[in-house]
């Protein structure tokens, strides 16, 4: 780790301020974008519009036989915010790496955590205009009554939230450059999608489902669904399934504390390269 994360003490009020300017600025940047935008924000509703009405009025026995599009709209509720937090944040963290953004702002009076506040407050909110968005669609579209246990549906996002964000920085230190950022990101994220039940339920009682428990994305759809339907026996507080996902978000940034780099990954390979080289000459020289 090239750098302490936390380079500055809270200085109370006026740090408050400045996280709040740097989120407008944040904000900024992502709606001023509007092609960006409307792809980040909007494909959790295309693809809830897709499947709701191909497959949305079938029946599926892996969730009691009751209708796939309630399970559809609480899972592309924790897709948009998985989306957010972790892919779109992991690929834009190490294009600000790799172009040297970050390196010039640690020269910056900003404090080091309040760039990664407001990073992170910004990604949430971006996280929270898909959740009203597909909310909304899929009462008025598709008859799909508002969560059940909001308390509980709040808690599961903000975990998962929070979670997310942390598995994104931590992911961004494991990506080399920028041109692997959106490939290995996005890879990984869609197979984990697939394999935890996201676009057809799955029995939990399945390998699958096994093999995917391990993992904090299905969890995360777990707990939305159990907030959002009526179910007998279920009081829609998963706590097993928001503890997993909080030990992952402590194991993402650990490894975002431990790896994290103000400075290009290939630059820096660039430079040890040229020191290699260097000790090699020196070598020839003196021997």
């Amino acid at each position: 780790m090239s750098g302490t994360i936390l380079s500055a003490r809270f200085r109370g009020k006026a740090d408050l301020k400045l996280v709040g300017r740097q989120i407008y600025y944040e904000q900024l940047n992502f709606w001023l974008n509007p092609i960006g935008a409307i792809f980040t924000v909007g494909f959790s509703v295309v693809f809830l519009v897709l499947v709701g009405s191909s497959t949305g009025h079938q029946r599926s026995s892996a969730i009691g036989g009751g209708l796939i599009i309630k399970y559809y709209v609480p899972g592309f509720i924790a897709y948009g915010v998985m989306a957010a937090c972790f892919n779109t944040l992991a690929i834009n963290i190490v294009v600000r790496r790799e172009m040297g953004l970050l390196k010039r702002l640690r020269l910056s009076p900003l404090p080091t955590w309040a760039m990664l506040a407001a990073v992170s407050a910004s990604t949430m909110i971006i996280s929270a205009a898909q959740v009203i968005l597909v909310l909304l669609i899929g009462r008025l579209g598709y008859n799909v009554p508002f969560p059940h246990n909001v308390a509980a549906f709040v808690v599961a996002l903000v975990v998962g939230a929070v979670s997310f964000t942390c598995v994104g920085l931590g992911m961004s230190t494991l990506i080399p450059n920028q041109e692997a950022g959106a490939p290995i990101t996005s890879i990984v994220f869609f197979v984990l999608l697939f394999l935890s039940g996201l676009w057809f339920p799955i029995s939990a009682s399945s390998g699958l489902a096994k093999f995917s428990s391990y993992f904090p994305v299905r969890h995360l759809i777990l707990s939305v669904y159990d907030a959002s339907i009526v179910r007998k026996g279920v009081t829609g507080w998963s706590w097993h399934d928001i503890l997993v996902m909080a030990i992952w978000g402590v194991a993402g940034a650990f490894v975002a504390a431990r790896r994290w780099s103000w400075a290009p990954h290939q630059a820096k390979r660039g430079h040890s390269r040229g020191l290699s080289s260097f000790g090699m000459i020196g070598g020839r020289r003196t021997g």
